[in-house]
C-alpha cells in the first residue's frame, strides 16, 4: 500500500488490522494467517534468529585463520555496514510488498514480461535452499556445541557423529512443538528470547572483560594472518568474511512472517534495520572483548571442543564451570534462533507452495485452521534439517559446505532482486502512488469502511508503487548500486576455499551445491514447474470484497 492511502486511512480512524487486509487485497492475496506480531515480538524475533554476537563467537575460526586479530575487526565492519546497507534497500522492497513469499514475489513484479515466470521461480527454490541451509545449520551448531561442552566438562568424552544426530532430533522435536502450539505462542515466546539474547551478552561479556588477562591494542589492530596459505593477504582477508556473512544471515526471516505481523509494511523494514544497528554493536562489542583476552591463536583452533571460543572462555575465567555457564547460556540462544528459523523457513515454503512453486504444493500450503500455522510446511522444515544432519555421519567437512550454502542462496536471491529493482528505479517505472487506484471516501462511506480500489499493485503484470519505506532520488539510485556490488563479491567468495592447496578434505563443495540447486529447480521448471507455476496466484480479483 502507498504512503499516501495509509495517511488517508489514519485520518478516518481506520484500524490497522482492516489496512493489513487491504495491503495483502492490493498484492492479490487473501489473508489465512493470523496477525500475532507487533513491532517488539517482531525485533524480538529477528534479534534472535539473527544471534549477531552469539555467532560472532562461534565463528571467530574463520577470520582467525583468514585474517588474523586485525583482520576479524576489519572483516567485521565491512561486512556490518555493506549488510545494513543491503536491508536498508531490501526493507524497501519489503514495504512495497509485505508479503511471506519474500524475494520470488518482488521478482515476480519487477522483472521483464518474458522473463519473470522463470526468475522468479529460480529465485523462489535459492531462497529455500539459503533458509533450509540456515535452519541445517543451527541445527548442527546446537547439536556440536553441546559435544563441546561434554568435551569440555569431560575430556575423556569421545564425540561421535550420531550424538550430534540424536541431540539435532531432540533439538528439532522441541522446535517444532513450538511452532505448532498456535500462532499466540511464538510471539510470546520471541519477547522472553530478546531479554535472554540481551541479558546473556551482559553475562558473557563482564567476565571476559574483568577476569581475562589482556593483550595490548597494538597486537589486536595490527595482527594480520593468512593461515589459509592464500596467494596475498587480501584474498585471504575476503575469504574469511563468510563467518561475518553467516553472522549477519537471518534478520531478514521477519519478512518472511510479514503476513502474520500487524502494520508489517512499517514495522518490517523499522525492525530489520535497528535489528542490524542494535545487534552489530552488541555483536563488535563482544567481537572486540573476546580478542583483547590473551589467547594462543593457534591453540585455540585446535581446540578438543572444535570451538575457538571455548577455549578462549576457560583461558578468559582460569574455570571450567565458569566457561561452561557461560557456554551454557549460547546454547540456550542456539536453541532459540532454532526455533525462529525453523518459522521462517517454513513460512517462505509454505508462500511458494501457495503459489504452486514446489512439488506437493496442495498439502505443504495447508493451514492448520485453530492454530492458524502452516503445520506440514513446519514438519517439512524439520524433517528436510534431520535429513541433511546425516551428512555429517560420512563427513563434517562436506556438512559445513551444506551450511554454507546459506550464504550463497540467500545472497544470489537478494542479488537478483535488488538488480530488478535498480533497473527499475533508474527508468523511472515506481510511481509513489497509483493514480487509477479508487481513493477513499471522505463522505460517502460508513467512517471507518474501505472501498476497494480498481487495481493491484505491486504483483505480476501490476503497476509498480513505492511503499512507505523508501528512499528517494539519487541517494536510493546511490546505495541501490552499491548492495548489488557488495552482494555480488559477498557471492563470488563465498565458493573459494578456505585453504590452500586445496584437497578432497578441504575443499568448499558450495559451488557444486548451489550448482546443482540452479540445475534441478532449472530442470524441474522445463518438464513441470513451468505448467503449475505462473508467479504469486492472485487469489482476490480486482474490485473483489473480502
Amino acid at each position: 500500500m502507498f504512503s499516501r492511502d495509509i495517511n488517508e486511512m489514519e485520518a478516518l480512524g481506520i484500524s490497522v488490522s482492516e489496512r493489513d487486509r487491504e495491503t495483502l487485497r492490493r498484492l492479490g492475496k487473501r489473508p489465512v494467517l493470523k496477525r500475532n506480531f507487533g513491532f517488539v515480538s517482531v525485533f524480538g524475533f529477528a534479534s534472535t534468529i539473527l544471534i549477531a554476537w552469539e555467532t560472532t563467537l562461534v565463528l571467530i575460526q574463520y577470520g582467525l585463520s583468514n585474517g588474523g586479530l586485525a583482520g576479524l575487526v576489519c572483516q567485521f565492519i565491512f561486512i556490518w555496514l555493506g549488510v545494513t546497507i543491503s536491508f536498508v534497500v531490501i526493507s524497501e522492497l519489503a514495504s512495497m510488498a509485505p508479503v511471506s513469499g519474500g524475494q520470488y514475489h518482488w521478482v515476480s513484479m519487477l522483472a521483464p514480461s518474458p522473463i519473470y515466470k522463470f526468475l522468479s521461480y529460480i529465485t523462489g527454490w535459492l531462497t529455500i535452499c539459503g533458509w533450509q541451509g540456515n535452519t541445517a545449520a543451527s541445527t548442527y551448531f546446537l547439536s556440536s556445541n553441546i559435544q563441546g561442552l561434554a568435551v569440555l566438562a569431560n575430556p575423556t568424552y569421545s564425540p561421535q557423529p550420531w550424538h550430534q544426530l540424536l541431540i539435532a532430533l531432540g533439538a528439532l522435536l522441541f522446535a517444532v512443538l513450538i511452532n505448532t502450539r498456535g500462532g499466540v505462542v511464538l510471539p510470546r515466546f520471541e519477547g522472553f528470547m530478546l531479554i535472554l539474547h540481551i541479558a546473556g551478552f551482559f553475562a558473557i561479556l563482564i567476565p571476559l572483560l574483568v577476569l581475562s588477562p589482556h593483550r595490548s591494542g597494538r597486537e589486536v589492530f595490527e595482527t594480520f594472518m593468512n593461515g589459509g596459505m592464500e596467494p596475498t593477504q587480501g584474498i585471504s582477508f575476503l575469504i574469511g568474511t563468510i563467518g561475518s556473512l553467516l553472522t549477519f544471515c537471518g534478520a531478514d526471516g521477519a519478512i518472511h512472517m510479514s503476513e502474520e505481523i500487524e502494520n508489517a509494511a512499517i514495522v518490517v523494514p523499522r525492525a530489520i534495520v535497528l535489528t542490524y544497528a542494535f545487534n552489530g554493536t552488541l555483536a563488535f562489542g563482544m567481537l572486540l572483548a573476546i580478542l583483547f583476552v590473551q589467547f594462543d591463536v593457534n591453540e585455540a583452533l585446535n581446540s578438543p571442543t572444535e570451538y575457538p571460543f571455548m577455549f578462549i572462555f576457560v583461558q578468559a575465567t582460569g574455570s571450567v564451570a565458569g566457561a561452561s555457564t557461560m557456554i551454557t547460556i549460547m546454547i540456550l540462544l542456539n536453541v532459540c534462533a532454532l526455533i525462529s528459523s525453523v518459522a521462517s523457513t517454513s513460512r517462505q515454503i509454505w508462500s511458494f507452495a501457495r503459489d504452486h512453486g514446489v512439488p506437493g504444493w496442495s498439502y505443504i500450503s495447508l493451514v492448520e485452521q485453530k492454530a492458524s500455522v502452516p503445520i506440514y510446511a513446519v514438519l517439512l522444515t524439520a524433517t528436510i534439517s534431520m535429513l541433511l544432519q546425516l551428512i555429517n555421519l560420512g563427513s563434517s567437512a562436506i556438512f559445513d559446505d551444506v551450511t554454507s550454502i546459506t550464504v550463497a542462496g540467500l545472497y544470489s536471491s537478494y542479488l537478483i532482486a535488488v538488480s530488478l529493482l535498480l533497473w527499475r528505479r533508474c527508468q523511472g517505472h515506481i510511481s509513489l502512488f497509483h493514480d487509477n487506484s479508487a481513493k477513499i471516501s471522505e463522505s460517502s462511506e460508513k467512517p471507518g469502511s474501505v472501498r476497494k480500489p480498481q487495481t493491484l499493485t505491486n504483483t505480476v503484470n501490476a503497476p509498480l508503487t513505492w511503499g512507505p519505506w523508501h528512499v528517494p532520488g539519487i541517494w536510493g539510485i546511490a546505495l541501490n548500486g552499491f548492495v548489488c556490488v557488495f552482494l555480488a563479491v559477498a557471492w563470488f567468495f563465498s565458493f573459494w576455499p578456505t585453504t590452500l592447496p586445496v584437497t578432497p578434505a578441504n575443499m568448499n563443495y558450495n559451488a557444486i551445491l548451489w550448482g546443482g540447486v540452479v540445475i534441478l529447480s532449472v530442470t524441474y521448471y522445463l518438464f513441470r514447474g513451468r505448467n503449475e507455476y505462473n508467479g504469486p496466484i492472485v487469489e482476490v480479483m480486482e474490485g473483489e470484497q473480502q
